[in-house]
């Protein structure tokens, strides 16, 4: 049995390292190793060893995985299709949504007693960062959306007039409450949300091994109108920021407002937001 056991978790195993080749994300580490567990596990269910909810349980989490894949590849890709856009808001949809089930079971079993409120932290703020994840996703297909609305700009020659790719304002210090004067002025100015797209450390940026904290990255182009707006607003309040007007190579992956102190992983140069 544990022979016959071993066989068939090898064939199955062959069978989606081939399927791996053709998919950018089943070529995902971490995916990979999340499926072989599955086929492994799935053997075992067959063979009545393991129970049926553990491979539920499994194929849940690799279903996760998956979707991070998603949007380690194309959260911060620069020359993003609506196809893919699409792609990143159906993964980020889908890990809110399982984040949110998770924390209204828990939220059941503390009504009930069946759990510590200590044990409830971690899901909010991991559902935090999955709805941080979602309105990114959503801010880039809406960006995708709007520029393809816009007409095309006539071409120019190049001019030493053109404004750099990125400026820095040092500035102070950034703080909570820097960022809800920034938010509240914001709203009061365009009648709409400040379009931030990651907050803090989010999982994103953990996973690509940037040092976010404390920082609050905004989808503006600096030099629309908003992007002008608020860069003058953090200059007259000594707030620091980073405005990236495009990508640059180890430093950003498209036009964006860095606000707060530059993130430390590539000191003392500008890093990558």
């Amino acid at each position: 049995m544990r022979i016959a056991l071993l066989l068939t978790s090898s064939v199955v195993l062959l069978g989606t390292m081939a399927a791996v080749a053709e998919d950018p994300v089943a070529e995902d580490p971490n995916v990979v190793r999340a499926q072989a567990g599955i086929e492994k596990l799935r053997a075992l269910v067959d063979a009545g060893a393991v129970p049926r909810a553990q491979l539920e349980q499994a194929e849940d989490a690799l279903a996760d995985t998956q979707d991070m894949a998603v949007l380690r590849r194309l959260m911060y890709t620069t020359d993003l299709s609506e196809e893919q856009a699409a792609d990143m808001v159906e993964a980020a949809q889908r890990r809110l949504e399982r984040r949110e089930k998770k924390l209204d079971k828990a939220r059941t079993l503390l009504d009930s007693g069946l759990l510590a409120r200590g044990e409830l932290a971690p899901m909010i703020e991991d559902e935090g960062y999955a709805r941080k994840e979602y309105d990114l996703a959503v801010t880039r297909l809406d960006l995708l959306h709007e520029q393809a609305a816009m007409p095309a700009a006539p071409h120019t020659a190049p001019s030493a007039s053109i404004a750099p790719r990125f400026e820095q304002h040092t500035g102070g210090q950034f703080t909570s409450a820097d960022f809800e004067h920034v938010e509240t002025a914001y709203q009061q100015r365009f009648g709409k949300p400040l379009p931030v797209s990651a907050m803090g450390e989010t999982a994103v940026h953990r996973a690509l091994g940037f040092d976010h904290r404390g920082r609050v990255d905004v989808a503006l182009n600096p030099d629309q109108p908003e992007g002008v707006w608020l860069r003058q607003y953090l200059a007259d309040r000594h707030i620091p920021y980073i405005a990236f007007r495009q990508a640059v190579p180890g430093k950003a992956t498209g036009a964006h407002i860095h606000m707060g102190p530059m993130s430390t992983r590539l000191a003392p140069s500008v890093t990558a937001d």
